[in-house]
């Protein structure tokens, strides 16, 4: 092929390229030019559009029936506030990883690990630690059976074990099945409930003194499996009056 041909084409080849280039560009970019409030949010820090929440702001959290406002930065966690910012200190601090469940309290009734849950998110809920759980000096029927049943040692992972074991009462009172319900068209109810479920929903929380038999007796006498024992029949007469 002759040079001057060679030289044709090649220019008629980046000619062509340029073209389609700048064509595929305007395609691309056209939308954000002609809306206004697109080009003007791509003038906006990238920090203003990602982050509208800078530095601390209120939170108003509902727990154990009374209501908090504290001003704290959105990634503080709901340990933190209880621990740190209202002196709810049975809340345990353990892990702080989501590994021990230590930390389990309530919110609308179901169990979470407060060090893996924001504060921020919890506005609107029912909050409920082991500091709620007694009226007056009447103990929780959860946490008279971990008394009468020797559920504890040290007692560190104690109120996260008492929180979970009432999220366990209302799952089953719901239906609730768990990882080993061998029927999940009829999971088991309170009074069938079998000590291999109740080791099974309460999995989450560790107990590094190994009281595991008298938390799982503890949650078997609240489902009516077992006669309480008769200084827990005691108290119960006395809580009920």
């Amino acid at each position: 092929m002759p040079s001057d041909s060679r030289k044709s084409l090649g220019t008629s080849r980046r000619r062509f390229l340029g073209q389609a280039l700048t064509a595929a560009g305007t395609a691309i970019v056209a939308p954000k030019v002609l809306d206004p409030n697109s080009a003007a949010e791509a003038q906006q820090p990238l920090v203003n559009r990602h982050l509208p929440i800078q530095g601390e702001t209120p939170v108003t959290l509902m727990i154990n029936g009374q209501s908090h406002t504290v001003t704290i930065e959105p990634r503080v966690t709901l340990l933190d506030v209880l621990r740190e910012r209202l002196n709810l200190t049975g809340t345990k601090k353990g892990c702080d990883h989501g590994q021990c469940g230590a930390c389990t309290v309530l919110v609308n009734g179901d169990r979470i690990y407060s060090c893996l849950a924001l504060a921020i998110m919890q506005e609107g809920r029912s909050i409920t630690t082991i500091e709620g759980l007694t009226t007056g000096e009447q103990l929780h029927p959860v946490q008279a059976a971990f008394i009468e049943n020797d559920g504890f040692q040290c007692g560190y992972c104690t109120p996260g074990q008492i929180c979970a074991s009432i999220a366990l009462l209302n799952e089953v009172k719901r239906g609730g099945a768990s990882a080993v319900t061998a029927d999940l068209t009829h999971p088991p109810e309170s009074l069938t409930l079998s000590e291999a479920e109740i080791k099974e929903r309460l999995s989450g929380n560790l107990c590094r003194c190994s009281a595991y038999n008298g938390i799982v007796a503890a949650v078997q006498q609240v489902l009516g499996q077992t006669p309480p024992s008769p200084a827990a029949t005691i108290l119960v007469q006395e809580m009920t009056g």
